[in-house]
């Protein structure tokens, strides 16, 4: 699975400090580059024939068990199972074959068939070499279908399809011949479709439908909000290891994080710590309507690691909650007549901010004037950073802060703040850290001028609840390290969506609870220690 390299795995080129890259080695980000400037970069690092192939070896090795881990959502892969791979010409029909013959060595009973779209004979040297490889390793259980004209056999259910038809050099429109290759591969039944890179055809009509799209190396951007890409999936082979300059060419700012980011979180603690090393995070949310909310996003702090949680919470609801989360300390807050937090003990505020270390306020909120007037008091005397999620995302709560903010919106709640500006252009403008969550989640913060981008998580995610894990999760990290919002936006989303990977996984994505979710976090934390 990404994120998951044994030793052998990753590719070693020569040094990367002669490339003109950067990583910001604490938070791990690695450049999303055009397919031009991927070309260039790759011809630079991969001189010569030997370095192209280990790289093509560590990339279908990579495709092949982040396809494995990915299927595991919908079961296990068959023992008798079938592959179906298109090849093309280049390096790109050399993944495809070797991420196969990796899978057929893992399956012995497995069998694959492979279409070579446009012949056998055009092979470029490292494609011909790695279907060589293919037929000394699996024999008879590899079939081939030259172009794909041979009738489908109504009989045969694919379990995994792998394109690697085009690359980076793709330049549309597709000709006849792949056209129809691919139209005849998205009418099979396969369980999961694979694109290697890139789904060959990008955004044309008869374009590789892919479940899942595996970066290897570098992740392209035409893939980002690509129609036919389904889920990124970005396989660091190390090609950034080392780097430490600018990446100036880059036509982009944009980045994507990667499982190492959360290594420092699952390494040893201090022998000499004690509960008030590891910060306190106070909450203010909830409500009658919305009683769910604040709890999922305490249960979700106190994994975070962070040593203090305080809730305050309607008075009613107090009780119930710590009987639920008795690690946290429960505040009965004075409420409205309909259950929502009340103006009433604001005089108490300065009190309780002084003894925290961040802020999350939001969860369970409601929209009741008395509690929106309580936030923006609480935005204005907060010194510490404050997290800003669901019914607290109003812009005339942004705008009367004067605490550091990290805002996680979704797509809706986004656009009621930032009014129809860009991502980036809006943090800019607000000072604020911005986690705008989707598909594919994204991280932006004023002054830094890269935008973050998360490929893990899955549908698993799309069911309510799993943005107030989120906020508590991240308000919990901000806690321990409030001098730098960015890391602890950026290692939230992470373990989040890797937590909810592993959940998938485990048990499917449609019958899971979200708060299953939070059973999840020590696994990823100890699966990344062997990064």
């Amino acid at each position: 699975m990404p994120g998951m390299r044994k030793p052998g795995t990753r590719f070693r080129g020569p040094p990367a400090q002669a490339i003109n890259v950067a990583v910001m080695t604490a938070l791990q980000k690695h450049p999303i580059l055009s397919c031009a400037e991927a070309v260039d970069f790759e011809a630079r690092l991969l001189g010569t024939e030997t370095l192209q192939w280990a790289a093509m070896v560590a990339a279908g090795t990579g495709v092949a068990k982040a396809a494995l881990a990915d299927f595991a959502e919908i079961g296990d892969f068959p023992d008798a199972g079938r592959l179906l791979v298109l090849a093309g010409k280049g390096n790109n029909g050399g993944d495809a074959l070797l991420a196969a013959n990796e899978i057929l060595k893992r399956h012995p009973a497995a069998r694959a068939d492979v279409v070579f779209v446009f012949g056998e004979r055009p092979l470029r040297p490292l494609a011909r070499r790695a279907w060589q490889q293919l037929t000394k390793d699996a024999g008879e259980r590899v079939a081939l279908n030259i172009g794909g004209t041979r009738d489908a056999d109504p009989a045969v259910r694919y379990d995994i399809c792998l394109d690697g038809v085009f690359g980076a050099q793709f330049r549309p429109p597709l000709d006849r011949v792949a056209a129809r290759v691919l139209r005849w591969a998205n009418q099979l039944p396969i369980r999961l479709r694979a694109a290697v890179d890139l789904p060959s055809g990008l955004n044309e009509p008869a374009a590789f439908r892919a479940d899942f799209t595996y970066g290897t190396g570098i992740l392209k951007s035409p893939v980002l909000g690509c129609a036919h890409a389904g889920r990124l999936r970005y396989l660091d082979l190390g090609f950034f290891d080392g780097a430490d300059k600018i990446f100036q060419a880059a036509s982009s700012h944009d980045c994507v994080l990667t499982p190492a980011i959360l290594a420092p979180l699952g390494a040893l603690r201090s022998p000499f710590s004690d509960k008030r090393s590891y910060g306190h995070l106070c909450l203010f949310g909830g409500s009658r309507d919305y009683p769910g909310a604040i709890l999922m996003a305490v249960l979700a702090a106190l994994r975070s690691g962070v040593g203090l949680v305080t809730a305050h919470v309607p008075a009613s609801l107090a009780p119930a909650y710590a009987a639920r989360a008795p690690e946290a300390m429960w505040v009965g807050w004075p409420e409205t007549a309909g259950g929502s937090l009340a103006l009433e003990a604001q005089k108490n505020l300065r009190a309780r901010l002084e003894r925290a270390d961040a802020l999350v306020i939001g969860p369970g909120l409601g929209r009741n004037p008395e509690s929106a007037a309580l936030v923006t008091a609480l935005v204005k005397l907060a010194r510490v950073p404050v997290l800003l999620d669901a019914d607290a995302l109003q812009p005339e709560i942004v705008h009367a802060a004067k605490a550091p903010l990290l805002l996680t919106p979704h797509a809706g709640e986004f656009a009621r703040i930032a009014g129809g500006a860009e991502l980036g252009t809006y943090a800019s403008k607000t000072g604020a850290t911005v986690v705008l969550k989707g598909p594919v989640t994204k991280i932006a913060q004023a002054r830094d001028g890269c935008v973050y981008h998360s490929l893990f998580g899955g549908p698993v995610l799309a069911r309510g609840g799993s943005g107030d894990l989120l906020s508590g999760l991240t308000g919990g990290l901000l806690a321990q390290t409030p001098k730098d919002r960015l890391l602890a936006a950026c290692r939230g989303v992470v373990w989040h969506g890797r937590a909810a990977d592993f959940l998938a996984r485990h048990q499917g994505q449609t019958s899971a609870v979200v708060t299953q979710l939070l059973d999840f976090l020590p696994n990823v934390l100890r699966d990344v220690a062997i990064v």
